[in-house]
């Protein structure tokens, strides 16, 4: 979501918590509820309320509030202590702007700014303002209602968490295709198509590898069942896979780099017959593991 788009659902938020349209009593049964605001004409306004983060968007409200009124301190002592030459209300003004921006929370206070004078105190009613939308977020999508329901709505969302996790993937944790120096148009584009292929190759693997590595098996399933606003608790399957770190036939469960690097020490052996010296030569494959027998086979090699 741009930031332009933040601001404006933030305003809409804002709007229908003024006209009483979005209270948390909408809450007390489900954790979301579709709101409309006039203005987002022909969308529908998904509101999702998550307790887990009203509690950390509260906490952090209040460490940035104490540490700003550290440095509004700080100013007061200053301003008090030039008696002989007192600070002009344009300096203290000056000075004030510096420290009030420093934490984004400027308009949770009030000041009172004059020749020699600095107070300041906290705006209750902004406060209490803010705390009412704590944990609540707005997703927004132009489906029709018979096309994508509220909570299928919320799950695309979060699976924005895939695509994240993709790039990730791409850039610095298993493919690694980072740096790239091409300029080029088609070579990028080329690039980019080899990138895309690799993570493809990747995703099937882990699909297939699913029952040897530390992740669920049955994820698409799982997300359909689940509350979609609430955290994701691991499954029973992850939980035994935690705790035994094993198969069910009792091999170790890996991460798929490691896994690699155990198939990796498979090889293809180049023999001669040593009574036979100048005899031709042949190929020996080693023998698998118990762990690569089962990669294999899931594979279906």
């Amino acid at each position: 979501m741009a930031d332009a788009d933040a601001d404006e659902l933030y305003a809409a938020m804002d709007w229908l918590l003024a006209a009483g349209h979005l209270q948390r009593s909408l809450f007390d049964q489900l954790n979301l509820a579709e709101i409309s605001s006039p203005d987002f004409p022909g969308e529908r306004l998904v509101a999702c309320f998550n307790p887990l983060l009203a509690e950390q968007r509260a906490r952090r409200r209040e460490e940035l509030l104490r540490a700003t009124e550290q440095e509004l301190a700080r100013l007061a002592r200053q301003v008090a202590g030039r008696t002989k030459k007192p600070l002009k209300k344009e300096q203290i003004a000056l000075k004030t702007g510096r420290v009030i921006n420093r934490f984004k929370v400027a308009k949770h206070f009030q000041l009172s700014i004059e020749d020699g004078v600095f107070a300041w105190q906290r705006s209750a009613t902004s406060i209490s303002q803010e705390s009412q939308l704590d944990g609540i977020y707005v997703i927004r999508t132009s489906q029709p209602q018979q096309e994508l329901a509220a909570g299928d709505a919320v799950r695309g969302y979060k699976r924005l968490a895939d695509v994240e996790r993709a790039f990730r993937c791409l850039k610095s944790i298993e493919l690694r295709v980072r740096p790239i120096y091409h300029r080029v148009d088609d070579r990028v584009r080329a690039h980019i198509l080899l990138c895309m292929l690799a993570y493809y190759v990747q995703w099937h693997l882990k699909e297939a590898w699913a029952a040897l590595l530390f992740q669920e098996e049955d994820l698409p399933a799982l997300r359909a069942e689940r509350d979609p606003v609430a955290a994701a608790e691991p499954s029973p399957t992850v939980q035994r896979k935690k705790a035994t770190r094993q198969t069910p036939r009792g091999l170790p469960l890996q991460s798929f780099t490691t896994l690699l690097r155990q198939l990796a020490t498979r090889c293809r052996n180049t023999c001669r017959p040593a009574t036979d010296p100048d005899g031709a030569t042949f190929h020996l494959l080693t023998q698998p593991t118990p762990l690569q027998a089962e990669a294999f086979r899931l594979l279906g090699l």
